[in-house]
């Protein structure tokens, strides 16, 4: 553990120069040859900055003269308010401490009739080196060689539970070395608590708050201009910070603009972090930020892949990230979240139609499967995730400038939104999925839908009745069509009851005479298969060979509906036939898709029934080989 303290005769040469010394005060830093064991202060000395803000020296709770500790406070402040303890764990039980120098260059805090020291700095310099402690105006108790200012050995970088302007908390990646605060057990006990606060440097380095090795809450990662999630993070003309992320180092840094202005961050017993100023009118600590305090700032509260909404009152706060639901719904249903979210469509990513849905105002997922390109532009970003199967979300990774690429490749984790800060996530999604959140935002401008009629028939076959895609058709054809006469059981509307249903109706009107001449007056020979306009099953055999082109009537060639429109319409409505009901889109998407040109994702085999045919129900006469059956099911409305 630390080194054994020198033998009998040195401690009794030390003993003496402790009581030849007395009680002292020390105004600067004091330079001592590595040579001897000699002491620095015993207890009741102080030694202290030359600003006189901050002093260190032996201390303990309660006026009590057992648990004695060695640390630095704010000198002026009139209650004893602590930033560093050395000997935290390892307390002693009488006045006779002492804070020295041993002969391998450790600082070490010891008694005399101790072997151990309770406390080392575990260090070693040349035997011949003069080494100077200091206690700076910063509160930093320092070990430094004075010929070269070379710092040995600093508090700063030991952190208790306080974190005071101009220290780091980070990692140095070179060494090691990790610069964070623990807390204390209890407000009268500083020995290492259960909460620490760090730079976590795996994938994009994000500030995270720990019970024990469990995630508590999570800053994020940095934006440009702040931890993620803490939105009141913003300049200040009192506070300057400093990001550092390079090959060396990641770190944070606090400085203050105002040299009279006493900050600081603590780290509690309880888990709370929380950053206050001193009030010297008032002589009291004024906080004016601390965390976490709101129900969606616990860390992964609503599982994976969800968004924690603490300001929807009305619904539950969890809510699934787009193209994802619960993975549970009774649970969800209870407010239990602790499931997550999963996909809605099984096997829907890497598919032609993909895009993204923008969350906005959210501290972005847990960043420790991010991958980051800090010299993308955000449309290369897009790009580069949508060409990456694994890829669930991306934004900017400077928040400032726009610019740089953050990617996540899995579970998209501990993501929350915010009223009026936080970044735009973009989640990715199927194009159903896209479609519909395009129709409910309106963020993609609608084209005129002209014409198609999609008419379901048997859990077999949902059938396209109009392959007419544009007015032009319609209009070439109207005046000739009203003058055909068709042996057909009911009456045509008139030209004004139909001109009238054309303007006032939402979705465009063919007559039945339009419709008729497309099928050749529905002749059986012009029929694909049973039931409707054709069996699908056909149609997806023609598509797979991709000759589905055969089904167009040579009428529509001169039309101005085009190879294209033509094909679109077929994939819409094979789309519509989907075996698995989450695979087909709704009215509203399939009306998006036909007026738009977004990619539309490639069309499963359609559900059809095998079943044998018998002949005169005689099992025995049985004809070997499968049949798709038209087995028609008509829902009937009864009002209540």
């Amino acid at each position: 553990m630390n080194p054994l303290l020198p033998q009998r005769p040195v401690f009794l040469i030390s003993l003496f120069f402790v009581i030849f010394v007395g009680t002292t005060h020390f105004s600067f830093g004091l330079q001592i040859n590595s040579n001897s064991t000699i002491q620095i202060i015993k207890d009741g000395d102080l030694l202290v900055s030359t600003n006189k803000r901050f002093a260190l020296g032996f201390f303990n709770f309660n006026n009590s003269t057992t648990r004695r500790y060695v640390g630095i406070w704010y000198n002026q402040i009139p209650q004893l308010t602590l930033v560093w303890v050395a000997n935290r764990n390892h307390p002693l039980n009488d006045t006779s401490g002492t804070l020295a120098l041993d002969l391998h260059g450790n600082v070490i805090v010891f008694t005399p009739t101790q072997t151990i020291s309770l406390w080392s700095t575990n260090t070693t310099i040349r035997s011949n080196d003069d080494v100077s402690i200091q206690l700076s105006n910063t509160g930093n108790l320092a070990l430094i060689q004075p010929q070269t200012q070379k710092v040995i050995w600093q508090s700063f970088d030991y952190p208790s539970n306080v974190f005071l302007p101009y220290m780091k908390l980070g990692v140095n990646r070179r060494t090691g070395l990790s610069w964070f605060l623990t807390s204390w057990k209890a407000l009268d006990d500083p020995g290492t608590g259960s909460f620490t606060s760090r730079i976590d440097p795996t994938g994009y380095p994000q500030l995270i708050l720990y019970e024990g090795k469990v995630p508590r809450w999570r800053a994020g990662p940095w934006t440009g201009r702040r931890w993620s999630g803490v939105p009141e993070m913003t300049r200040s003309f009192i506070i300057n910070t400093s990001y550092v992320d390079n090959s060396e180092e990641v770190s944070l840094t606090n400085g203050v603009t105002v040299d009279t202005v006493l900050m600081r961050m603590t780290l509690d017993e309880s888990g709370l972090v929380h950053r206050s100023t001193w009030n010297q009118h008032e002589k009291k600590w004024n906080e004016f930020w601390s965390a976490p305090i709101e129900w969606c700032d616990t860390y992964n509260r609503c599982g994976l892949n969800s968004n924690c909404d603490p300001y929807d009152a009305e619904q539950f706060q969890c809510k699934c990230l787009p193209g994802f639901k619960p993975r549970s719904e009774e649970n969800w249903f209870y407010r239990d979240a602790s499931g997550g979210c999963i996909r809605k469509r099984s096997n829907a990513t890497c598919r032609a139609g993909e895009g993204f849905v923008k969350v906005a105002r959210v501290k972005v997922p847990d960043t420790s499967i991010a991958h980051v390109d800090k010299n993308m532009s955000l449309e290369a970003c897009e790009q580069a995730c949508l060409n990456n199967c694994n890829c669930t979300a991306y934004t900017s990774a400077n928040e400032m400038t726009g610019t740089g690429c953050m990617m996540w490749l899995g579970d998209l984790i501990d993501t929350r939104t915010y009223a009026s800060a936080g970044q735009d996530l973009y989640v990715r999604v199927d194009a159903i999925e896209l479609a519909q959140y395009a129709q409910k935002s309106k963020t993609h401008p609608t084209k005129k839908v002209i014409a198609i009629v999609v008419v379901s028939f048997v859990a077999l076959v949902v059938l396209v009745t109009s392959l007419f895609y544009l007015w032009d058709v319609v209009r070439k054809n109207k005046e000739r069509s009203r003058t055909l006469s068709f042996n057909f059981i009911g009456e045509l509307p008139n030209s004004k009851e139909f001109d009238e249903s054309r303007t006032s109706s939402d979705l465009p009107v063919f007559d039945l005479l339009t419709i008729a001449k497309a099928t050749d007056h529905f002749s059986f020979t012009n029929k694909l298969g049973e039931g409707g306009f054709g069996a699908v099953y056909k149609v997806w055999e023609l598509w797979k060979l991709d000759s589905v082109m055969e089904l167009v009537d040579s009428s529509l060639e001169e039309s101005s509906c085009g190879y294209k429109i033509i094909i679109r319409c077929l994939q819409i409505g094979l789309l519509c036939v989907q075996e698995d009901p989450t695979d087909r889109p709704t009215m509203s998407t399939v009306i998006f898709m036909l007026g738009s040109e977004v990619s539309l994702p490639s069309p499963k085999k359609p559900a059809f029934i095998l079943k044998r045919k018998y002949n005169s129900g005689d099992p025995s006469t049985s004809t070997e080989g499968a049949n798709s059956v038209n087995d028609l099911t008509i829902s009937i409305i009864h009002a209540r």
